[in-house]
């Protein structure tokens, strides 16, 4: 029965057709961890592929610390009108 009721609240939920214009805490969090796992996994990749000595591992490993590179430049890309938007309605506070 609790699961017929979880299943219903879940239907229940808004659909946004653009994402909203506050993150919240959590989605704050969410996004920082984003950002370390791709760093992490960035300097991982770099590390092992300085470390093999087989060439296509090293240029697989290569491309994986790239693409993670990419990702972490994406959403910092996503995150910036956002800061942008946050100062200037602190200074308007101010």
């Amino acid at each position: 029965m609790q699961q017929q009721q979880n299943q219903g609240q879940a239907q229940q939920q808004p659909q946004y057709q653009e994402p909203p214009a506050i993150l919240s805490t959590k989605d704050s969090l969410y996004l920082s961890d984003m950002l370390s796992w791709n760093l992490v996994a960035m300097k991982k990749a770099h590390f092992y592929a300085g470390q093999c000595p087989d060439p296509e591992i090293k240029q697989a490993l290569e491309n994986a610390g790239q693409m993670h590179k990419r990702h972490y430049e994406k959403i910092l890309t996503h995150l910036q009108p956002q800061q942008q938007q946050q100062q200037a309605m602190g200074n308007q506070l101010q």
